[in-house]
């Protein structure tokens, strides 16, 4: 017991070391997010999250856009709690049985303009799920998609380019 005290009070503490330099690219993808959804939107980009029957990977590095690293919140990006205060709906996992009428009315309660984002590869296909006795499939099955952002999980990072071409598409269609 003593040699751990002693070794504890000797040797550094045992951390991870800081993340390497994309600071400036994750900085400079969320500015232009930002400046996409307040010249579409003309504010800030609000988006609900809804868990169809995840395995939880793509909620962690979705939720990981709101830690101290990349602080979308910074930008104008927020998540909200309600599909009211909605513009974007993010899905996460292949849509289970019984999740499939809680999107449909999660859907239907989201005002106008709204936009559907498929994340990860459960959410369109069904992924490693698809077939199984209690999955209806991909999202695309129970509401209209506008984006499918692949990954098993997708990063921040792709999460964040997503999102851009999502608004980049939309001021497309729009101008």
């Amino acid at each position: 017991m003593r040699r751990l005290l002693f070794e504890s009070l000797i040797l550094p503490p045992l951390t991870e070391p800081a993340p390497v330099s994309a600071d400036a690219a994750a900085k400079e993808l969320a500015a232009a997010v930002d400046d996409k959804a307040r010249r579409r939107l003309g504010r800030s980009l609000a988006i609900r999250a809804i868990d169809a029957g995840s395995c939880n990977g793509c909620e962690l590095e979705m939720h990981a856009l709101s830690n101290a690293f990349y602080d979308i919140e910074r930008f104008g990006i927020r998540f909200v709690a309600s599909p009211r205060h909605a513009d974007v709906l993010i899905v996460t996992g292949p849509v289970t049985k019984n999740m499939a009428e809680a999107l449909e009315r999660t859907y239907d309660a989201t005002p106008d303009p709204k936009w559907v984002v498929a994340l990860g590869d459960c959410a369109r296909s069904g992924g490693c799920f698809a077939g199984s006795y209690a999955v209806v499939g991909g999202v695309s099955k129970i509401v209209p998609v506008d984006l499918h952002i692949s990954g098993c999980p997708p990063s921040p990072t792709d999460i964040l380019k997503g999102l851009l071409a999502l608004l980049d598409h939309v001021s497309e269609r729009a101008g």
